[in-house]
């Protein structure tokens, strides 16, 4: 549904997420296919879900794929257990899920900063049965404050996502406040100031948020913004929510960083599900 709204709105940059896009290819296939789609960047979740420290050979792979494809990295996640499904993030579940993400921090932040990415998201963790939340709350800090660390050292800025409830019912960070909240604790306690709000349409929309409020409240807070419809989680267009709108609301806010397309292709090859954004606005 291309229109002159999207023509405007692409002055914000759109990037598309390689770990829900184009998943009907092998992972080193993704980037090529990304940018024969007129795209010139990508983002990931942690790719290797089975491992936060892969073999080298596996990272060299990826980086000259990346690479070979002449898009740019502007996304990736740290370590975060089993991804898309009902358990999410590692770093505030208490034992060896917490130990893999540690593991994980400089393996992320090094291969993001070979490929000159600067943005690295830390997804919370889920509640754990048994484990005190305020136990889980300091463990989550602790290693905030690792990574906010290692993404300083490599120039970079630390994401904090929202999830929502109803997909996500035991993961504590299912508001932008609450997400924000999180971001000033890790700024105040490492003093680096480099975290920031990641702020997902999608996921504020299943929570039921006012997405205008948010934008105007938290839009100076943002690092990156995520995109999909609802409800569907579909491409723009696929469901209800207004984002030609809520896109041009962010620009004229003041953001002006990258567009995130988090969302499902559905039946059609990914290739297909890019008509509602002009080719030249990719």
């Amino acid at each position: 549904m291309p229109g002159s709204e999207w023509s405007t709105a692409a002055e914000q940059r759109f990037t598309v997420n390689l770990s829900i896009l184009f998943t009907e290819l092998p992972l080193l296939e993704r980037p090529a296919a990304a940018a024969a789609a007129g795209f010139t960047a990508v983002e990931l979740w942690w790719p290797w879900v089975g491992t936060p420290t892969p073999e080298r050979s596996e990272l060299d792979a990826l980086r000259e794929a990346i690479a070979a494809a002449r898009v740019r990295l502007t996304g990736l996640n740290f370590y975060a257990g089993e991804l898309p499904g009902p358990d999410r993030g590692a770093l505030s579940v208490p034992g060896e899920e917490s130990e893999r993400f540690r593991a994980n921090i400089d393996v992320a932040a090094a291969f993001a900063r070979s490929l000159g990415c600067r943005s690295l998201n830390a997804l919370y963790g889920n509640r754990v049965d048994g484990v005190d939340p305020a136990e889980q709350d300091a463990l989550a800090l602790e290693n905030l404050v690792l990574a906010a660390e290692a993404a300083d050292r490599n120039g970079a800025i630390l994401l904090i996502e929202a999830l929502n409830a109803p997909e996500s019912p035991r993961y504590p960070l299912v508001s932008a406040p609450a997400a924000v909240a999180v971001v000033d604790k890790v700024n105040e306690t490492s003093g680096l100031g480099n975290a920031r709000f990641l702020m997902d349409l999608y996921h504020l929309s299943m929570n039921g948020e006012d997405l205008p409020a948010v934008i105007e409240r938290y839009a100076p807070r943002t690092g990156h913004v995520q995109i999909a419809d609802n409800p569907g989680r579909g491409a723009p267009g696929t469901g209800s929510l207004p984002l030609e709108d809520l896109v041009e609301r962010l620009r004229k806010a003041g953001y002006d960083g990258w567009i995130g397309l988090e969302y499902k292709a559905g039946d059609r090859p990914s290739a297909e599900a890019f008509d509602w954004l002009p080719r030249a606005a990719r």
